[in-house]
């Protein structure tokens, strides 16, 4: 599996997250359990269908390797692996954090990303 997996998350509930230590997941991924995770495949796709005309988001580059055993990748959209947390995400993992602000076309402009 990859070794860096992507995070969208609103600006303000990823700050409350840096000042508690932990991301606990937003209100989809409290729901569901697990916190939900994008490979970089996958990850502008994850913006389009679920993001569509949000601002004021962050994405977050985690190290998949510091999740350990809490870290599963199930198949989600047409069979697709997508990474699941089922644990709270440690800042400890957080690779960085960076804005995903929407361009002019109201598409997300992502930075360059890695695997």
């Amino acid at each position: 599996m990859t070794s860096i997996i992507y995070k969208i998350s609103p600006r303000t509930a990823w700050q409350q997250a840096e000042s508690a230590g932990r991301f606990t997941g937003a209100p989809v991924d409290l729901a569901d359990g697990y916190i939900h995770f994008s490979t970089a495949a996958q990850v502008r796709e994850t913006a389009a269908k679920h993001f569509a005309g949000a601002a004021d988001l962050v994405l977050v580059a985690v190290d998949a390797a510091a999740l350990g055993a809490d870290l599963v990748w199930e198949p989600s959209r047409g069979g697709a692996l997508f990474p699941h947390l089922y644990a709270d995400l440690p800042m400890s993992a957080v690779l960085w954090a960076k804005p995903l602000p929407l361009g002019a076309d109201g598409v997300h402009l992502f930075p360059p990303l890695a695997d």
